[in-house]
């Protein structure tokens, strides 16, 4: 098994850090650092518990104003990037909210060396309009650290981040920024831009749709935000979404079968398909094929996942598919025996369902 993220933060990580803040504040003892971080606690803390530990710890051990800390911080995280390095932009959440200037600052640099997304989303809490407007003047930032901030920083539902209840109910405020970012030349900031689309389509569909629809075909890189921003909606089968992108209604498709080759397997094995598609007019056209398990769960219940066969424009009338599915157990998919379905989806229809026995 891969190394545990939790781990990056061990001694010789905690050493270098030790090492480097007293290169910025000689009274520093770093050893009562390392000592208190890594307390009777330690070991049965996870990620980000360990990242606001080493944090809140830094607070206890430089007893100084907040600017001077920041200073000693900023100096430091030029050499503590990645993930690892969180914890610099969560000692300004922390311990910044009396100096929002400073805090602001402080959060512009940090994040090109790790990343502020999860620091600045208190301050939006706080006063929304007023870190917007920071944001939106990150957007136009030279460093593409800090434009992606601007995009992430504002998504509703980023993951392992308290999410943002106005936004939620309310993207106003986040959509001039994703206009700003909308043609940003790197594929870094443009993820953040299509992953923030698909967080506000969970919650507001209709607005994504509507910015969708008054952006498509202006730029290729926006085309492509687009399409990744709108990627639940069309796992749901939206309509909207799907006509957005060219896929029709598809009365005149059928899956002219659906042959499971081995419809009784054991959990670890692997389930084997085929099925053909055709039309009933001169050509198949823009077709996004899916199919759809319905798991059963725990308590004996169905629950349906949606998955990726093809999607292209086919010039033929007809066309056949082979595909398998693992049904190995995983830490983020746990199998249980049972009788599961099998649907095939064709732009959003489902057009033929198979029964398969899961030992």
């Amino acid at each position: 098994m891969p190394e545990p993220l939790k781990n990056s933060y061990n001694q010789t990580y905690l050493e270098r850090l030790a090492t480097s803040i007293k290169l910025s504040w000689p009274n520093f003892d770093q050893s009562k650092f390392v000592s208190m971080v890594m307390d009777e606690q330690w070991e049965s803390k996870e990620l980000k518990a360990r990242m606001k530990h080493i944090s809140m710890t830094l607070h206890k051990c430089l007893p100084l104003s907040f600017d001077q800390v920041v200073e000693i911080l900023l100096e430091a995280g030029k050499s503590f990037g990645g993930y690892e390095g969180l914890f610099f932009p969560d000692y300004i959440e922390q311990f910044g909210a009396d100096d929002w200037a400073l805090s602001v600052t402080a959060l512009e640099t940090l994040t090109q060396y790790s990343s502020s997304e999860f620091a600045v989303r208190p301050m939006i809490i706080r006063d929304p309009t007023k870190m917007m407007k920071v944001m939106m003047s990150w957007a136009s930032h030279q460093n593409e650290h800090v434009r992606r901030l601007a995009s992430e920083g504002c998504r509703p539902r980023l993951p392992w981040a308290m999410a943002l209840p106005e936004f939620k109910k309310d993207p106003r405020l986040i959509f001039p920024i994703l206009n700003r970012l909308k043609q940003d030349g790197s594929l870094y900031v443009r993820r953040s831009v299509a992953n923030n689309l698909n967080d506000i389509a969970k919650d507001n569909p209709q607005s994504v749709l509507d910015w969708c629809s008054a952006n498509i075909g202006q730029h290729p890189d926006t085309d492509w935000i687009i399409k990744h921003g709108c990627r639940t909606l069309l796992k749901q089968a939206n309509k909207e979404a799907l006509a957005l992108f060219g896929y029709a209604e598809s009365s005149s498709i059928m899956v002219s079968s659906l042959d499971i080759k081995n419809p009784v397997l054991n959990i670890g094995d692997d389930l084997l398909f085929s099925f053909g598609v055709t039309t009933s007019q001169g050509a198949l056209r823009r077709l996004r094929i899916e199919y759809i398990i319905e798991y059963v769960k725990a308590n004996g219940r169905r629950s349906p996942k949606v998955f990726k066969s093809s999607e292209s424009d086919y010039t033929q009338r007809e066309i056949s598919f082979q595909r398998k599915h693992s049904f190995k157990q995983m830490s983020t998919r746990k199998h249980y025996p049972g009788e599961h379905t099998l649907s095939i989806r064709v732009n959003g229809d489902i057009k033929l369902t198979a029964i398969f026995k899961l030992n």
